[in-house]
């Protein structure tokens, strides 16, 4: 994702190209910062507020001061005029001494890969304290991206030890059993997916939180994910088994569309 726009707290637009972050800050020597990603549709960020939100909470759980959230809206704008494209992946880093937010148009073959349907491979997975912060320190969720992409899928599906199956590296997981949706529980070590929120809001499905294994999860009506910036997203298959593409996902697509166009 090439980035179009950066601006920084007390700087303003800089070149892209420009560095932002000092070489001795703890973003860089330790991967102490947060981050946030929130899409923007039509020039306008979706749910900016509850990424605030939830920008604020991770600074606090790795004792970094809060961002300020008016700073963080001015520089959101700033990013967001400053590019051609109307919709885009913003991003917001907070190290406790720089704020910057970036824009960069949103990759086109989503919507394709939407069409056909993820291909999830199971990693085993075993997660810090800070599993619930949306911190810089990605390395091991990027491993495990990249070692389900070498073995032939799209993106991993993180799973603990006791095969309670947890979230994608970059997005939680859902799947439906006839008219009820289940996805794993805030009490286990993932993030508060920001559209996760939304969905439980939008969906008339009865939906249930737990700790489930991984064998029911295969045996769904149907499994998808959801992020900011992949929206709702189908599963195909997961380890080869393939799955089907139902209704749930498109519906809830559709609406959160709706939303964030209207």
């Amino acid at each position: 994702m090439e980035v179009s726009a950066v601006a920084v707290a007390g700087r303003g637009l800089v070149d892209p190209g420009e560095p932002v972050f000092a070489a001795d800050d703890e973003a860089l020597l330790r991967g102490r910062s947060v981050f946030e990603t929130a899409r923007v549709y039509g020039g306008r960020p979706f749910l900016l507020a509850e990424h605030l939100t939830r920008f604020a909470a991770s600074a606090e759980r790795l004792r970094l001061p809060r961002p300020d959230d008016a700073e963080c809206e001015r520089l959101a704008e700033l990013v967001t005029r400053a590019c051609d494209a109307a919709d885009l992946a913003l991003r917001l880093y907070w190290t406790g001494r720089t704020l910057v937010a970036t824009a960069a148009p949103v990759d086109p073959e989503l919507d394709g890969l939407r069409a056909r349907g993820l291909r999830l491979a199971t990693v085993p997975w075993s997660t810090g304290t800070l599993a619930s912060a949306k911190s810089t320190s990605y390395a091991e969720n990027m491993a495990a991206q990249d070692a389900a992409i070498a073995a032939g899928a799209d993106d991993a599906l993180l799973v603990a030890g006791d095969g309670t199956v947890l979230e994608a590296p970059t997005a939680n997981v859902w799947w439906r059993e006839g008219e009820r949706l289940l996805t794993p529980s805030l009490d286990l070590p993932i993030l508060a997916g920001v559209t996760r929120a939304f969905l439980f809001e939008v969906s008339g499905y009865d939906t249930l939180e737990g700790a489930f294994p991984l064998p029911r999860l295969l045996e769904a009506d149907e499994v998808f994910v959801s992020s900011s910036i992949r929206e709702v997203m189908p599963v195909a298959s997961v380890d080869g088994k393939a799955l089907g593409l139902g209704p749930a996902a498109s519906e809830l697509q559709q609406e959160l569309r709706r939303r964030a166009t209207s």
